[in-house]
């Protein structure tokens, strides 16, 4: 059995490669923040998996997760840093500071919490990918999102030099997911998200690419195939 940890599980992405990767036989620890949510994707991954509450800005909830999750099924093989947030359209200017920071401390400060959680139990067994979503806004820009775009560009640097850090036989990748219909996307784009593909449908694609990689791809900025 493999064990991917995802975070973010509570809706898009992250819930629909929870389910796609326990549908593909993988051991899934998924974390999130909308209690109801979790409740039902508990009910419907079954016992054999793990999902917990957990805010990735919270230090102790993140070692409280990794504790949990570590303690059951041992380091993950696969771990994919999706949890993200971005605030409404808006130029630089107009962006509030508690608006900026919590974008920064989730989408920043989160994926580190998460990877000082998890990564070393993963170099002590000499095997493991570190997956960091990035975005087409870690490596281009657009007006009234400079904030989610600093954050992304942010992932993009931190994952290069991490790849340079690891002992071989362990890979970290930023990877670009591509454009999918999610809230998130509904909030820039408005109806529009509409003509993209859904998370399901993205996911089918996306976990199997994912359950992929390995330590061949280490520093390589990807993107999701046909996204």
């Amino acid at each position: 059995m493999q064990h991917v940890v995802i975070t973010g599980v509570s809706r898009g992405l992250g819930r629909a490669m929870a389910r796609d990767f326990a549908a593909n036989g993988w051991t899934v620890a998924g974390c999130g923040t909308d209690a109801a949510a979790l409740q039902s994707l508990a009910r419907e991954l079954g016992p054999d998996h793990h999902v917990q509450a957990c805010d990735v800005t919270d230090p102790d909830a993140v070692e409280e997760f990794s504790r949990a999750v570590t303690g059951r099924f041992g380091a993950p093989d696969l771990l994919l840093n999706n949890a993200a947030i971005i605030h409404p359209n808006k130029p630089l200017w107009e962006v509030a500071a508690d608006e900026f920071s919590r974008v920064i401390d989730v989408n920043i400060k989160g994926v580190h919490l998460v990877i000082r959680a998890f990564l070393p139990g993963m170099i002590r067994r000499g095997t493991g990918v570190v997956v960091n979503f990035s975005s087409g806004w870690g490596r281009s820009t657009s007006p009234e999102v400079a904030t989610y775009c600093a954050t992304k560009w942010g992932i993009e640097g931190l994952t290069g030099a991490l790849a340079q850090e690891l002992p071989a036989g362990l890979a970290a990748v930023a990877l670009n997911p591509g454009i999918i219909d999610t809230r998130m996307l509904r909030s820039c784009f408005g109806p529009e998200a509409g003509s993209y593909p859904t998370p399901e449908q993205w996911a089918k694609v996306a976990v199997p690419y994912l359950a992929s990689l390995g330590p061949r791809h280490n520093g390589k900025a990807l993107t999701v195939p046909g996204m």
